[in-house]
């Protein structure tokens, strides 16, 4: 019973009740996350939420995610429990309000189980954190889940919740959920309201969740996406949700700047041979200006600028509170010249209308969505991890990342739709329909 689908359908059958569903998670995450270090915090008061749950079904009050165990990462603000960032800095700030995704999810019935381990300050992508331990990825134990949402992606893989919250900056909702064989959304910038969360970069960050498959992500798209007064750059935006039509029809950017592993390589051609087959066109399109790592870079750049205005007097006032690796990004971002900051802040900005340019005359852009698979704890982390994920980001646009066929490295190889702003939903339907999915989200 791992996925929402079949939570709610037992619920709603009284097969199971939030409180059975919760006690048998709680009893996962005892057993299991020892090895697994998903979670920095467990919610004490968890039983007592599910207990809630069962009388607002008997009382006929269902939400659409009624009596459904859910965890968050720790930058996301839950009210009653610490908000560490990933660092030791903030390991007793204890949040006085729920973050506005939060409060969506208790308002739909959910149950908070706890927050999640992520790498330090979310600026990272292995998750292997020097106060709060290595998180493990359950799909290739011995292996990173990547980052920097990595304990989102692996509390999801090893069944200990069916949905997570995670931030994607340049890739941090994709890459775990690549690296974790899961879904993984980063919505339209502006779709899911930030508030209550702690910054690495207000210009990329993003909020976005991880499921095993498009219609747990679909329905938690539902109760995330909406207004939130005190997030600036949250908007008030009807989704399109427009019908599929045939044939389909795919954009492939030029890759040949990003070095794919041979696996990932070969996963991905085989993909859109499958693709070609069931009719989808597939056409090469060209992004103006789109030199990956150059890309990558400048968004790197921006965000650890922006983290050194959010965290830089913390880290001047307890240095001790971050890990000297840490420390060095962000002393980088603070010191680097306004000429050089503004220059990556335009490669940056000019990233949405090239994309754009390129989304025209076709449903979405498909690539893989990271250039490497998991790889093992202490091994040298790939420069180019968020080469191809950063598009996204830096455009402002929707991106869905999705597990495709391996061969015979049973390690999750993964690819993503890139799609027009507020087409979030059609999105997720695409890629439901491009991966087998027979019925309608």
């Amino acid at each position: 019973m791992s996925g929402i689908k079949a939570m709610a359908a037992a619920l709603a059958a009284g097969a199971a009740s939030a409180q059975s569903l919760t006690a048998a998670a709680l009893d996962r995450i005892a057993a299991r996350d020892g090895a697994v270090r998903a979670f920095i915090t467990v919610a004490a008061d968890a039983m007592n939420q599910a207990r809630a749950s069962d009388a607002r079904r008997k009382s006929g009050q269902i939400g659409a995610l009624e009596g459904i165990p859910v965890a968050i990462k720790d930058n996301i603000d839950v009210a009653g429990l610490p908000t560490t960032d990933g660092t030791a800095h903030f390991a007793r700030r204890i949040a006085a309000a729920d973050a506005h995704v939060t409060a969506r999810l208790r308002s739909a019935g959910a149950i908070i189980l706890g927050k999640l381990n992520m790498h330090e300050g979310a600026l990272g992508a292995t998750t292997d954190n020097p106060f709060w331990g290595r998180c493990d990825n359950p799909t290739a134990p011995g292996h990173t889940p990547g980052g920097s949402s990595g304990g989102s992606a692996a509390a999801v893989a090893a069944g200990f919740v069916p949905l997570a919250l995670g931030s994607d900056t340049l890739g941090s909702v994709r890459i775990p959920a690549a690296y974790c064989g899961l879904w993984g959304l980063k919505p339209t910038r502006g779709l899911i309201g930030r508030s209550g969360m702690s910054h690495l970069s207000w210009t990329l960050d993003t909020i976005g969740p991880i499921a095993t498959s498009a219609a747990d992500l679909s329905l938690a798209l539902t109760v995330l996406a909406g207004p939130d007064a005190k997030d600036p750059v949250s908007l008030d935006a009807t989704l399109i949700n427009s019908a599929l039509h045939s044939p389909l029809c795919l954009g492939i950017p030029d890759l040949a700047e990003t070095v794919l592993e041979p696996e990932v390589q070969a996963a991905f051609a085989a993909f859109c041979d499958q693709l070609r087959a069931q009719g989808v066109r597939l056409m090469p399109v060209r992004i103006t200006d789109w030199h990956p790592p150059t890309l990558r870079r400048a968004g790197l750049l921006l965000a650890e600028a922006e983290a050194g205005v959010l965290l830089g007097p913390a880290m001047d006032s307890d240095p001790n509170g971050f890990s000297a690796g840490f420390r060095d990004l962000v002393a980088f971002g603070r010191s680097v010249a306004s000429a050089k900051l503004m220059a990556a802040a335009h490669r940056v900005y000019q990233t949405g209308p090239a994309v754009l340019a390129a989304l025209s005359g076709v449903d979405a852009l498909l690539l893989p969505t990271a250039p490497h698979q998991a790889f093992p704890h202490g091994a040298p982390v790939p420069e180019g991890q968020a080469d191809l994920t950063s598009l996204a980001s830096a455009a402002g646009l929707p991106a869905v990342a999705f597990p495709i066929p391996t061969g015979a490295d049973e390690r999750p190889v993964s690819a993503q739709l890139v799609g027009r702003a507020w087409h979030d939903q059609r999105l997720l339907a695409l890629a439901h329909h491009l991966t087998g999915g027979a019925d309608d989200l």
